[in-house]
């Protein structure tokens, strides 16, 4: 079987943690590539409520191998809290493989993270605060810690040396902050290496090894398309590739095994952090989203922007990922609007465009050009045909379909993980 990728086609948060826990039961591997824990899925299985944020969602589904890739930046701290929590809760995490090509987030990285911000003021990105995107800026100036420097004491003690002398200089005369010790940095990352030790493996062989033996391998994307660090709305992006390329490079596995890439689109749009967002409801509205549809983020609890569906934006994902399926999640939010407002086009500056601004600038200028829709009243979370769907609901549906750029092959109904509309299998 080839591999399969799973991105957000908007700006995260539109339910990939359901898409891929829908998948996991048929796949043999699931992959996170990308990210770190500055972002996260929420799974409901039955009753069980599950909030993942470094973990890869197949560690929720038996007998399928969790993988963590080199493309993350892992926090140790927060990898071993979650493993905790999930085997308090009789969840067998021993399955789960990490690459020792994944980069290691210290407390340096935290700290620049958080005094970067304040120093921004106005003109901050809206992190959270984590350390990922310095942890990045590491791997790319070649200052970074990788899972295997830990099991090497010597280069452990020189890499994180090397990076104070920078570190330090920068936080005292840039930041008027102390310095740091190089041997409480040592420390914090030592008391991780026992326990870490037995998951770390080369898991780009092991992923191509299982490819080659006709397993299914499933990618799955942090964050999403318009926060992709080349393709989202620069400079309000994440710090790594989110999209279907960055699969390839943050797993070790090659472009021609992907044979399938599944976009995630929520029946509406959110998002969370700074940065232009054209149909943005200020207002009762978009409140009213919020609180429907539990619009706050499962790692900081930050509330989200909320917005209607703008298909410029699920067009653009289409083309940059190549989707060919789309999930759309979160239609039973919908449930009770006599209207729909869907974005079809933006006005900027006296013009109507139906793709994308080329510019930052034009984005930031984009007016929404709304068609509306009937809206419905019955309650769909039982609905697992398109028929079962009301008559509106098809429409809109169809509609997102007819404009987006490939076919709603899935739709969500409800939070749970039975609670899908199976237009086409995924597999």
């Amino acid at each position: 079987m080839p591999a399969i990728v799973i991105v957000g086609a908007q700006w995260g948060d539109e339910g990939k943690g359901k898409a891929t826990d829908l998948l996991g039961s048929r796949v043999d591997y699931v992959v996170k590539f990308n990210g770190g824990n500055n972002a996260g899925h929420t799974v409901v299985i039955g009753s069980e409520k599950y909030a993942l944020h470094l973990l890869p969602s197949g560690i929720l589904t038996p007998g399928c191998t969790p993988v963590i890739g080199n493309g993350v930046v892992i926090d140790l701290g927060v990898l071993f809290h979650e493993i905790d929590g999930l085997d308090a809760r009789g969840v067998d995490t021993s399955r789960l493989l990490v690459s020792a090509n994944a980069h290691v987030i210290t407390e340096y990285h935290r700290t620049l993270d958080k005094v970067n911000e304040r120093f921004l003021g106005s003109r901050k990105i809206g992190t959270t605060g984590r350390g990922i995107g310095p942890t990045y800026a590491d791997k790319m100036n070649r200052l970074g810690i990788r899972v295997q420097d830990l099991f090497d004491e010597k280069i452990l003690e020189q890499k994180v040396e090397g990076a104070l002398e920078l570190k330090n200089q920068i936080l005292a005369k840039v930041y008027n902050r102390r310095a740091l010790s190089l041997a409480a940095i040592i420390d914090e990352l030592a008391q991780y290496v026992d326990r870490l030790r037995p998951y770390v493996t080369d898991t780009s062989l092991v992923l191509n090894d299982a490819l080659g033996r006709g397993e299914t391998v499933l990618l799955e994307a942090g964050q999403a398309t318009l926060l992709d660090v080349d393709h989202g709305t620069y400079p309000f992006v994440t710090s790594s590739s989110a999209t279907s390329g960055g699969a390839c490079t943050g797993s070790g596995i090659p472009p021609t095994a992907v044979e399938r890439v599944i976009g995630i689109v929520k029946a509406y749009a959110t998002r969370v952090g700074e940065g232009p967002f054209p149909t943005e409801l200020l207002d009762a509205d978009g409140e009213r989203l919020r609180q429907s549809g539990g619009e706050f983020g499962t790692t900081t609890g930050r509330p989200r922007r909320c917005g209607w569906y703008d298909v410029p934006v699920a067009r653009y994902a289409a083309r940059i990922n190549g989707v060919t399926d789309f999930v759309l999640t979160k239609l039973d939010v919908l449930t009770g609007w006599e209207r729909i407002p869907v974005c079809v086009a933006y006005d900027v500056d006296g013009e109507r465009v139906t793709e994308m601004p080329m510019t930052q600038t034009g984005f930031h200028h984009a007016k929404p050009i709304y068609e509306y829709f009937d809206g419905w009243d019955e309650d769909i979370s039982g609905a697992r045909s398109l028929a079962d769907l009301p008559k509106n609901a098809q429409r809109y549906v169809a509609t997102l379909e007819e404009l987006s750029g490939a076919r709603m092959s899935a739709i969500g109904v409800g939070p749970g993980r039975d609670e899908t509309v199976v237009v086409h299998d995924l597999i």
